[in-house]
């Protein structure tokens, strides 16, 4: 047989969590009853969680950021044409005075590892100009700076650059001051 405890209805009402406290059973004596509502169950919502807040603050933030008076200006260029064409002309310069050297010149070494600092702070300055990737002047110094420094990296800066690499290079120079000279 089953227990008496089984067969009873419950007499106490569910107890349901807070977001849920303006529930009311339909029943006359639950009418009759005046519950606290909490103010946010009358919007609606549900208790600001600090994820919630974040995104209100971030959006907030946002919005003065972009509707303020304040004018936004774009980062500051790395230079411009006339400085562009100067640095280059002055890396390319560099380029013949270094690979024209004789391998037996005592400042080889010092000419290759000068060339190597300028070519650096030349790539690090203007590969990331967008204006700048689409001339041919930068795509030919690029690619001979790339070929130049390769060749003193896995040969060493006293290794003399072949011929057919050293004509490439130097051809790529002209072509290079060609275009610089054309304001390319």
């Amino acid at each position: 047989m089953a227990s008496a405890s089984l067969l009873t209805t419950p007499t106490t009402k569910p107890v349901l969590p807070p977001k849920y406290s303006s529930y009311a059973p339909h029943s006359s004596a639950a009418a009759a009853t005046v519950r606290k509502v909490p103010a946010n169950a009358l919007t609606g919502s549900r208790p600001t969680s600090r994820r919630d807040f974040m995104a209100v603050s971030l959006a907030t933030a946002a919005g003065v950021l972009l509707s303020s008076s304040a004018v936004l200006t774009p980062p500051a260029l790395a230079s411009s044409d006339e400085e562009y064409a100067n640095e280059t002309s002055e890396v390319i310069n560099k380029v013949r005075s270094t690979i024209n050297m004789d391998k037996s010149d005592p400042n080889v070494a010092a000419a290759v590892a000068e060339l190597r600092e300028a070519a650096n702070s030349w790539v690090a300055k203007y590969r990331r100009e967008k204006d700048l990737l689409g001339r041919p002047s930068f795509r030919d110094v690029y690619s001979a700076l790339n070929a130049v420094s390769g060749h003193y990296i896995s040969f060493g800066p006293t290794a003399p650059i072949p011929a057919k690499r050293k004509a490439r290079i130097l051809e790529e120079m002209d072509t290079a001051e060609k275009a610089l000279l054309r304001g390319r």
